[in-house]
């Protein structure tokens, strides 16, 4: 390997657009956060491109900043995927073994998982991950890793991710006007798993709420594998809209009031404590005070909804109120105070916040926040691409996405 391995992930959000660099260096026991970007996103709604030269600018300044703290140059990105038009479906495949000593091979391992695409999609969308559940070997099932194993039959049950291609297409073309190639697109609740949980966590039993500006992606796990994910049409977001109908005010007042003053708990707040809106620049019939125990039941009732429509996602896989791991909070909105306390009362399990870094060194104040998840993520992901060239030294290892996929499907291992 070359002395020093780098990738770059790029989160392109509703709010924001982050970059992250992390390197490895050879001989280093721990990855590093070498880079950091962020611009404010445009041309960006509810986690999809919607103006390709607005959402390229904000692309263009985020990774201008991972490069000058990097000192490096980022020739190619992981880059995620979001939006609420990704779904996912249980699949199972099976296959029998080809070798005449019945030992599975990665060849076997590989046909595999391909015929669990075998399946009826609309033209239109395209299956962009294969996630193995578990592995079954003449009927005894829960294997994790069938490589070397002996047996006659393998079948496989896993969950297909598939999303829109003109969302893949209007990505790829936003990516590639700023000059990159594009590694390999990831949607966004893989990514952010990925920087987040352990592999305890996994195996017990949680699941990931990654509470966006337009949107909120949850992930199921269990027994080390992703079981479920779907991407909610609500986010931090749609609670600023809310504080400004409430308060008849700006979008960017309505931000302000709740970043300064806004918290998920209404009991928390004294029932005489005021807000000046004048102070933030925006006189309400002389003077504009308002409660702000009552900007807090705004933000109660959006978080109420958004922490409902994930508990219908853990009903779908019958998980209501069963994952051991709890739940893990990560993405800007999940850090109002006293969300972690409004969680646990909707979903009933134990809840953190999830925080990327564990296990990593460099420029970690920079990254150590969950609305850097997914970017982390996408970063990390990098590390555990085959594909990659040993000799890789930028983030760039040619090809892209667009010729991967047309050869072969994007697999999660446990």
């Amino acid at each position: 390997m070359a002395k020093e391995f780098i990738t770059c992930g790029l989160d392109i959000g509703t709010a924001k657009v982050r970059a992250v660099v992390i390197q490895k260096r050879k001989g280093a026991e721990k990855l590093s956060v070498v880079g950091v970007g962020e611009a404010p996103s445009s041309g960006v709604k509810r986690g999809m491109i919607a103006d390709i030269n607005e959402a390229v600018e904000s692309i263009r300044n985020a990774i201008a900043q991972a490069e000058q703290t990097s000192g490096k140059t980022i020739e190619s990105v992981f880059a995620n995927l979001s939006g609420p038009h990704m779904t996912s479906r249980s699949s199972k495949g099976v296959v029998a073994v080809s070798r005449a000593d019945q030992e599975i091979s990665k060849e076997d391992k590989q046909r595999v998982l391909q015929t669990t695409e075998a399946i009826s999609i609309p033209q239109n969308r395209k299956i962009v991950h294969v996630i193995p559940k578990e592995f079954i070997v003449d009927g005894e099932g829960g294997i994790k890793e069938p490589l070397g194993m002996s047996g006659v039959r393998l079948e496989v049950n896993a969950l297909l991710i598939d999303c829109s291609v003109a969302v893949i297409n209007n990505v790829k073309k936003a990516v590639e006007s700023v000059g990159l190639d594009i590694d390999d697109l990831i949607i966004s609740p893989v990514a952010s798993s990925k920087a987040v949980l352990s592999k305890r966590q996994k195996e017990l039993g949680v699941m990931v709420i990654d509470i966006g500006g337009g949107t909120t992606g949850v992930s199921v796990f269990e027994d080390g594998s992703m079981t479920h994910i779907a991407v909610l049409p609500v986010g931090s977001n749609h609670i600023t809209n809310d504080i400004a109908i409430g308060l008849r005010t700006e979008i960017d007042i309505a931000e302000r009031v709740k970043l300064e003053y806004g918290t998920a708990d209404p009991e928390s707040v004294n029932k005489k404590d005021m807000i000046d809106l004048a102070e933030l620049g925006f006189g309400l019939a002389k003077g504009g005070a308002v409660s702000r125990r009552h900007i807090a039941e705004i933000i109660e009732a959006r978080l109420d909804e958004i922490f409902e429509l994930a508990e219908k996602e853990l009903k779908k896989v019958s998980k209501q109120g069963l994952l051991p791991g709890g739940i893990v909070l990560v993405g800007g909105g999940a850090k109002l105070p006293h969300i972690v306390e409004a969680a646990r009362n909707r979903l009933k399990l134990p809840v953190q916040i999830g925080v990327p870094g564990e296990g990593l060194d460099g420029i970690l104040d920079r990254v150590a926040d969950p609305e850097y998840a997914s970017a982390v993520g996408l970063a990390l992901m990098g590390f555990d691409e085959p594909s990659i060239p040993a000799n890789y030294q930028g983030a760039s290892s040619g090809g892209g996405f667009f010729s991967k996929i047309l050869k072969s499907l994007r697999v999660f291992m446990p």
